[in-house]
């Protein structure tokens, strides 16, 4: 999950991390009086989860209010790498001495966190590892140990700072590694980092949360969803909200399979035997029965698909309890749409048994399975 810089803030301020004055603003009027309330030169950002955003036009600088509001016109509707900005940060302009990289990354090859830091900051930190790579401070993070104030004294000093300036940099960095081990980051930096006459702020900030992490942080699942409005259908937003791997297509046969790969092959069979998916959906593995009802209520509930198949491969997602989810569904739902199923695996005869007495067809292929269930589509 990918941060908006002013949510990425919000958290950077919860750990002590310096930052300037800023708003978030909606419209042009509220750009407007945010700037009036920061009473100074301000900056205005396209909020947008992609980078490249000042090549694009999305950050322009502002003397006063007015010109706030005016950028903040031409900012908030534009399209940044296709997304569209809804939001813009208002922010006071910083008295600019110098510009710091600092981050923090999942190095897979090391398996830890990694401390990045540079004095090129502002820049793409690719660009600079390709041509100057010695102007990149690398500390791998022991698992163990974790990252120490002395750790962080090292890296300062190395960016050639001391006394005063050095405990600053050491703290921040210090919050830095903070955020990234708590919130479960696989990245997080500040580019960059401005250092001015009284220390430093941060005029940027990056925050990629581990997708599997978010149970751990409740306040960011909204957020989640939220971050797909606008790109995914309103059913698709749905299915997020009910953590179901889902996409919406433009056929009439509904599709259950579990794993992508297993979904694909039979969204592509489907459709060798003359049908069209309506979607694709992902049951992944170690479904319960809940789980399976629930993706099977969903789809049905689609008034645009006349039959659905499921397509099960028994491991940890059990045939017994496909067929428990499936018969649920189906009686809670009250709904008479063809069902047709393939499954093979564990329990596979005990959960053929439970689908023949509740009346629903099972197939011995998927390429049976799919030619029937494209002719009874067709029926309907």
């Amino acid at each position: 999950m990918k941060l908006l810089e002013y949510e990425a803030k919000e958290v950077f301020k919860r750990y002590g991390i310096p930052l300037g004055m800023s708003a978030i603003a909606k419209t042009p009027g509220e750009a407007k009086d945010a700037a009036a309330i920061i009473g100074r030169p301000v900056v205005v950002k396209a909020q947008v989860g992609v980078g490249g955003r000042g090549k694009a036009g999305g950050i322009k600088p502002a003397d006063t209010p007015v010109q706030a509001r005016e950028a903040a016109k031409q900012i908030l509707g534009m399209k940044i790498k296709d997304l569209t900005v809804r939001k813009v940060l208002v922010e006071e302009r910083l008295r600019i001495q110098h510009e710091i990289y600092l981050g923090v990354i999942v190095d897979r090859a090391a398996k830890c966190y990694t401390i990045l830091a540079s004095g090129e900051g502002g820049m793409n930190i690719e660009e600079v590892a390709v041509r100057n790579p010695e102007k990149i401070v690398r500390h791998n993070v022991d698992p163990l140990m974790g990252f120490r104030s002395y750790h962080a004294n090292e890296v300062a000093k190395r960016l050639g700072y001391s006394g005063k300036k050095m405990q600053q940099l050491s703290d921040i960095l210090l919050s830095l590694y903070r955020v990234a081990y708590e919130m479960d980051a696989e990245l997080t930096e500040i580019n960059p980092l401005i250092e001015t006459a009284e220390g430093f702020v941060a005029a940027d900030a990056r925050l990629n949360v581990d997708n599997n992490a978010l149970y751990r942080h409740k306040e960011l699942e909204a957020k989640y969803i939220e971050s797909f409005e606008g790109e995914l259908t309103p059913r698709e937003m749905e299915a997020r909200a009910m953590d179901l791997t889902y996409v919406e297509l433009d056929g009439d046969i509904g599709i259950i399979g579990n794993g992508a790969g297993l979904t694909m092959s039979t969204l592509d069979t489907v459709m060798l035997y003359g049908g069209r998916a309506r979607n694709f959906l992902d049951l992944g593995g170690g479904a319960n029965p809940d789980r399976i009802g629930k993706a099977v209520e969903f789809v049905l509930k689609d008034n645009r698909v006349k039959a659905l198949f499921v397509n099960v491969l028994g491991g940890i997602t059990r045939c017994d309890d496909t067929a428990k989810g499936i018969i649920e569904a189906r009686k809670k739902l009250g709904d008479n749409k063809p069902i047709v199923v393939r499954m093979m695996g564990t329990n596979e005869e005990e959960g053929k048994r439970l689908l023949h007495g509740a009346g629903i067809e099972t197939n011995d292929t998927m390429e049976e399975a799919a030619q029937k269930v494209v002719h009874l589509a067709k029926e309907v």
